[in-house]
């Protein structure tokens, strides 16, 4: 490695999986919430046996599972999975996505052909300066382009047919996994560890070449609803208590200076209200709490629910109540029990010549869910940026390089066993 035919497949495959609509629905009730994603899950089924992978299958939830079979005559080497999930965000549409390639990239801004108003524009974007002279894949302005995570489905595409073709390399049992409505926090919801098989995972869904993400936010969602009582407004003098202006009291009452998305970075956390569901009878307040740490969450339950109340105690007659659901937690918790996971993905990186980026995810992976569910899980890069908007962009190198770091990957998993 590099090999020349690890640049033909990750882009052809890239720029064939990006056609496939798979955006996925917040609303369905199904699963996977959107049919379509099942076309590209059934492809990638026929092309994981094309490429000799036998076993390949998908199960009745849309779960795509195959192995590339172990090459080393060591016994007690850990079965590595590598997992990608193919839908994509229900922010923006996936339907009749034009992908672009900007051969030779030369720093200057990026005008999306579909809509001129639509620039990438290097001055809002400093990782597009460290990719001078790659070939840069947008879409055409009107759409998204699927690199999240499509770009992470042909790395693992293109890294197995690479294992395949030279079995000269030793590596043990490699699982592949291919899932459904990520986007939507549904990826796991049916995943099935002990039928995956795999000791170690890593998901590759990240961003800029050398980055691996070993802690995320820990997560709940808070709902607090005010309760208030209607009649008709034309008598409703000392009877009405309308609880959307007790709703509108409370969030007024959030700090404007801190504990908000828009105030917060790095290891900050924050409380988001983002949804809120109104009646003069019930208003109910849906909120995001994030934190890295478990105490950090609980304090800011805390505080909401005792601002909630003084809300409600200052409007005589309004009560309110409180639910609190887990969303996800810090995959730290269980990767600091397995160090050879997220070393051996360190010396992956820099086997294949570049510098490690470790950072804390504002936010959460299916690796959170498969580390508590006993698949411990890092997230590794896979190239893609701006996502979830018309903005999405790929480069083809850092595509290649997310190739060589999974079959160094498998290499180095084989080295560290035992004989």
């Amino acid at each position: 490695m590099p090999d020349s035919t690890i640049h033909f497949s990750v882009v052809e495959r890239f720029l064939r999986y990006v056609k496939f609509d798979t955006q996925s629905s917040e609303t369905s009730q199904t699963y996977p919430s959107t049919a379509k994603q099942l076309d590209l899950l059934n492809h990638l089924v026929d092309e994981l046996k094309s490429i000799g992978l036998a076993d390949a299958a998908i199960d009745e939830h849309g779960y795509v599972m195959a192995t590339v079979p172990a090459t080393t005559q060591k016994k007690d080497v850990p079965v590595i999975g590598f997992i990608a999930h193919v839908d994509t965000s229900p922010e923006m549409s996936g339907a009749g996505v034009k992908p672009i390639v900007h051969q030779g990239y030369q720093g200057q801004d990026l005008v999306l052909p579909d809509d001129p108003t639509a620039v990438i524009r290097v001055a809002d974007v400093p990782y597009l300066r460290e990719r001078i002279g790659d070939d840069i894949i947008t879409a055409s302005g009107t759409t998204l382009l699927g690199a999240d995570n499509k770009s992470g489905v042909a790395e693992i595409m293109t890294a197995a047919e690479y294992l395949v073709n030279h079995p000269e390399i030793p590596h043990g049992a490699i699982r592949v996994g291919f899932t459904p409505d990520e986007e939507v926090g549904a990826g796991t919801k049916y995943f099935d560890v002990a039928k995956f098989g795999a000791h170690y995972a890593y998901t590759m869904d990240g961003g800029a070449r050398g980055e691996i993400e070993m802690e995320t936010f820990s997560a709940d969602a808070m709902t607090i609803t005010f309760v208030g009582f209607n009649t008709h407004p034309g008598f409703a003098k000392w009877k009405m208590i309308n609880s959307i202006k007790v709703a509108a009291d409370f969030i007024s009452r959030l700090p404007k200076d801190r504990l908000s998305p828009e105030t917060t970075e790095g290891y900050e956390g924050f409380v988001h209200p983002y949804v809120v569901n109104a009646s003069v009878d019930r208003t109910s307040v849906k909120l995001l709490i994030r934190d890295f740490t478990r105490p950090g969450l609980q304090e800011k339950e805390g505080f909401l629910e005792k601002l909630a109340r003084e809300t409600a105690a200052a409007w005589p007659g309004a009560s309110m109540e409180v639910k609190i659901e887990e969303s996800y937690r810090n995959m730290r918790e269980v990767l600091d029990h397995h160090p050879d996971v997220v070393e051996n993905a360190r010396e992956a990186i820099r086997r294949a010549g570049l510098e490690t980026r470790e950072r804390p995810i504002r936010g959460g992976t299916d690796g959170s869910k498969l580390s508590f569910m006993g698949l411990p899980t890092p997230n590794i890069f896979a190239g893609e940026q701006n996502f979830h908007s018309r903005f999405e962009w790929v480069s083809v190198q850092d595509m290649e390089k997310a190739v060589e770091v999974i079959v160094h990957l498998a290499r180095i998993w084989e080295e560290k066993a035992a004989g």
